[in-house]
């Protein structure tokens, strides 16, 4: 939760960095072409949104979200306008509201309703439309946290099929040590067996044999 955090807090800095030099653009360009050109609120407006709209992608796309994918940069381009177009609307629709409907027509109101209120709530809108739709950095952030564990789980399988902590009987091992010492032992106290008792038996039957022809001697004489 806190890694998902922290990242979230610096792309906050980084959109809002990058927000703040649209921001300037913005102004700039709508009091250039209010002032300079004579150019009517609405219409300089929209010229300094489009404007701020390409700065703002350029800082996006290249600083805030640089390390999301960019196969689908032609779909991601078309989306981050769509969205974009949509806070322009909204931004320059408070300032429609403002200028046309309430008649506050100096340019410090024109300024206040389009650069503060509609620019406060268009900036909302873009952050959550780009990481949702655009950039989809919730989307990546999940594919990548589903396969870490994939991952770990198929070197857990590696490892229980051969690693060294596998567990298992080990059949060379066990049938050669038992094969080993059971006939070892059993054919060494077989045939020690045999072979003692047969020595005793033919000292046995030695000495008997000699006895006999001894008492045999005796009756000749």
């Amino acid at each position: 939760m806190r890694p998902r955090l922290e990242r979230l807090v610096g792309e906050l800095v980084k959109f809002g960095a990058v927000g703040a030099l649209g921001f300037l653009v913005n102004v700039a360009i709508f009091n250039l072409c209010i002032h300079s050109f004579q150019l009517a609120p609405i219409r300089s407006g929209v010229i300094s949104q489009v404007v701020a709209i390409g700065t703002n992608y350029l800082g996006n796309r290249y600083w805030t979200y640089r390390h999301i994918d960019k196969n689908r940069i032609h779909r991601e381009t078309m989306l981050f306008f769509f969205f974009s177009g949509i806070g322009l609307v909204l931004e320059n629709g408070i300032l429609a509201l403002s200028h046309y409907g309430l008649g506050y027509t100096s340019p410090l109101a024109d300024n206040v309703a389009k650069n503060v209120i509609g620019l406060c709530l268009g900036t909302l809108f873009r952050f959550w439309a780009y990481r949702t739709w655009v950039f989809r950095v919730g989307q990546q952030q999940d594919e990548r946290t589903e396969r870490a564990p994939r991952r770990d789980e198929a070197d857990d399988a590696d490892g229980d099929g051969a690693g060294p902590g596998a567990e298992g009987p080990l059949p060379g091992s066990v049938s050669g040590g038992v094969s080993g010492s059971v006939s070892g032992g059993v054919s060494g106290s077989v045939s020690g067996g045999v072979s003692g008792s047969g020595a005793g038996r033919v000292e046995v039957g030695g000495v008997a044999a000699e006895e006999q022809r001894e008492d045999r001697r005796q009756l000749l004489k």
